[in-house]
């Protein structure tokens, strides 16, 4: 039996997002299940890899409830984040980029010495060097924002962009900050960090192991995005975004007109 062509669908969805053209679903019709998903996203990133961009970390999708309910699947994910990805705090996104982005809350870790995977992590003060807050920006190559697991999967987890905070030394505790998120000024979400994972210190945990049961391992120097404490909010035009985190302070982008 031939299975999935994992090229193919990589250039598909490597296209969509270069030109910003939503395409189909693609994993009912090419009998992609996750793992094969998996390498397509291995795939995808190595295409931006050949071109010059560098990795630089890794984020968890779906590990709240809310971002479940929300786009319809029920399993922790993960994928990867390169260099071209990263904007600066405070800086401006071009909406002519994306499709039909959206933005969420999320809590961001600065990595330092990892353990192989498959060991747990020993001290979570040894693996993490700082904490920041941060917006992640993602936007589905998929018509109307709707797919399956391994859809989303093979589409690196829907990343498109993501602005970092000020880093700061890791508090005693980060299982149930305020997390807010505010657009023009306006709250439009209100969350906690005990909505990843119950405390996104477990994100860590999940991201390690998921990810090295695919042969990667985590860098130390790496970004990790441990997940989103908020639904995700459909990004406007000429919108000023600002996502504060309790204890952590704040992080802010703006879309352009």
């Amino acid at each position: 039996m031939i299975g999935p062509d994992i090229a193919g669908i990589a250039e598909t969805l490597g296209t969509a997002a270069d030109t910003a053209t939503p395409i189909a679903q693609l994993a009912a019709e090419t009998g992609l299940d996750v793992d094969a998903a998996y390498a397509v996203q291995t795939a995808l990133v190595q295409r931006r890899l050949d071109r010059g961009e560098r990795l630089v970390g890794l984020k968890m999708g779906l590990t709240s409830k809310a971002k479940m309910a929300q786009v319809g699947v029920d399993e922790v994910i993960w994928g990867r984040l390169t260099d071209t990805m990263r904007i600066p705090d405070g800086g401006t996104i071009d909406m002519a980029d994306f499709i039909h982005p959206r933005v969420e809350p999320e809590v961001a870790f600065l990595l330092d010495r990892l353990p192989e995977p498959g060991e747990p992590v020993g001290d979570f003060t040894d693996a993490v060097r700082a904490v920041a807050p941060a917006i992640e920006l993602i936007d589905s190559r998929y018509a109307n924002f709707t797919f399956s697991l391994p859809d989303v999967i093979a589409d690196n987890t829907s990343a498109g962009a993501f602005v970092i905070g000020p880093w700061s030394p890791v508090p005693d505790g980060l299982d149930n900050l305020g997390v807010l998120l505010e657009i023009d000024g306006r709250l439009t979400q209100v969350g906690s960090t005990a909505a990843i994972l119950g405390d996104p210190r477990r994100a860590l945990d999940e991201g390690i192991r998921l990810a090295g049961r695919h042969g990667v391992r985590l860098r130390e120097g790496w970004v990790f995005l441990a997940g989103a404490a908020t639904a995700a909010v459909p990004l406007r035009a000429g919108a000023h975004v600002r996502a504060v985190v309790e204890k952590l302070g704040t992080a802010s982008l703006r879309s352009s007109s």
